[in-house]
């Protein structure tokens, strides 16, 4: 090889414009930590790693989940929005982590709207309402009005403040005026537990959760709080169809810290829509009674209008009823 095209190649190894398209066309080098700020085993966790598994086929380079529990999520969401932005460290908060949060922490430490790099909604999931197998009540009417004649003696179970399980039962309660006995748990599985014991009257919970119980016939389910009943779970009503209103989605949407190189962003994004187009991945949410984002929900402005939207529905009810972590 000349001397001359050895100095041009050393020239151009040094110059910015081909270190940085090197840098780019690198993307990703390595593994990628997602951090899921919740147990393993919990639903972020589960749809997390059900795309995640086919992101990493993507991108040819794994996602490894890094479960960072504590104070509802917001201990993990705070570390990754202190992260480098250089595309290593993502993470999938929900509902509770990106629009319940900053109602329920006086000094959190991440704003969900203006923190992170959005890059989109991982799943939606339907909230059922479910009770335990002797309640009375045949029908949801019948259960809200049996809830609000025995109050005093009722009670309602939630996984923790600012789990979705709370989110989603306050609203419920405000919309109907009702005042049970909280019984506050530490994780969904130790409530339910208890649901399906009949040591608790009724719960409001990600479908994803009751499923395997309802299916079972170890819990009763009132209702789906959706538009269209779910095909695992097809002979309980809708909210609508039991002549309620209420309408609520627990959802889980995947961010990287603020400042993501957006060439970063587009690769993420597209991995994550190959995922979502995935039949088999369709058929396991289906399963999970959850769907993927479609359309205009796709991609990191739906998850902004997503986040933005969730806040100001959800913070002056959570002020209301007078709910707090601190």
């Amino acid at each position: 090889m000349g001397k001359s095209l050895l100095l041009f190649l050393a020239a151009a190894l040094v110059s910015p414009g081909f270190g940085g398209a090197l840098a780019q066309t690198a993307y990703p080098s390595k593994p990628i930590t997602v951090i899921v700020p919740f147990a393993a085993g919990g639903p972020t966790d589960v749809v997390t790693r059900i795309v995640g598994e086919h992101m990493s086929r993507t991108l040819g380079r794994q996602l490894v989940v890094e479960n960072v529990g504590g104070a509802g999520g917001t201990t993990g969401m705070t570390r990754a929005a202190q992260a480098e932005p250089d595309g290593y460290t993502i993470a999938v908060g929900n509902m509770g982590t990106q629009s319940a949060a900053p109602a329920l922490y006086a000094n959190l430490k991440y704003d969900p709207a203006k923190s992170f790099t959005q890059i989109g909604i991982v799943n939606f999931t339907p909230q059922a309402i479910v009770s335990k197998k002797g309640l009375p009540a045949g029908d949801l009417k019948a259960f809200i009005a049996y809830v609000k004649a025995n109050q005093a003696t009722t009670s309602q179970g939630h996984a923790g403040v600012g789990s979705i399980s709370h989110v989603s039962g306050t609203l419920f309660n405000h919309l109907f005026g009702l005042k049970p006995n909280l019984v506050v748990y530490r994780g969904t599985g130790p409530a339910l537990n208890d649901l399906v014991g009949g040591h608790i009257d009724y719960m409001v919970d990600q479908s994803l959760n009751v499923i395997p119980q309802i299916q079972g016939g170890s819990i009763k389910a009132y209702a789906i709080a959706a538009t269209a009943r779910l095909e695992s779970l097809p002979d309980v009503p809708t909210t609508g169809e039991a002549g309620v209103d209420f309408i609520f989605s627990a959802w889980n949407g995947m961010v990287g810290p603020k400042g993501l190189p957006p060439e970063i962003v587009a690769t993420l994004v597209a991995a994550l829509a190959k995922a979502h187009d995935d039949q088999t991945i369709k058929a396991r949410f289906v399963e999970l009674g959850s769907t993927g984002p479609a359309g205009a929900d796709r991609g990191p402005a739906g998850l902004q209008k997503l986040v933005e939207s969730e806040v100001a529905r959800i913070t002056p009810v959570l002020k209301a009823a007078g709910a707090t972590a601190n």
